[in-house]
């Protein structure tokens, strides 16, 4: 597991029909707030504050297909134009167990990332793909342009 410590982050928060919403500056909108969405809000901005990842790069949400299926990912980091990085977020309350990285997995077939990271807030298990391998890492990766 890899520990990672959030910014302080002012987030925007309103009720809108008895339903909280928070305002998503990455998709420009208010989404929801769910329990999922706050740790999905709180790892985009360890991605862009701390770890200094290009804001410009990161997809949120997208739909991809599986087969026949058609599913969405939490968050996808490119780099040059590539997908480098698929990020699958769950509820504070939800345990990261081997279920959670086959999904991840699953999503990982037609991305094809180096690195898969699952988390639900407390916990971040970050992988490095390779030859089909998923191998743990003990550090969460720097951006490829930060490191050369």
């Amino acid at each position: 597991m890899v520990r990672i410590s959030y910014p302080t982050q002012d987030f925007r928060i309103r009720e809108k029909d008895d339903k909280e919403q928070i305002f998503d500056a990455f998709r420009k909108q208010w989404v929801r707030l769910t329990p999922e969405e706050w740790v999905r809000q709180n790892i985009l901005q360890y991605l862009v504050q701390t770890r200094q990842y290009p804001a410009s790069l990161i997809a949120i949400e997208k739909e991809i297909a599986l087969g026949d299926l058609r599913k969405r990912f939490d968050i996808l980091v490119y780099h040059r134009n590539t997908p480098w990085m698929v990020i699958e977020c769950k509820e504070m309350s939800v345990p990261i167990t081997e279920s959670v990285l086959r999904q991840a997995l699953h999503y990982n077939i037609s991305l094809q990332t180096k690195y898969l990271v699952i988390t639900n807030g407390v916990e971040v298990f970050v992988f490095s793909l390779k030859e089909g391998k998923a191998e743990m890492e003990e550090e969460f990766p720097g951006y490829p342009e930060m490191a050369e």
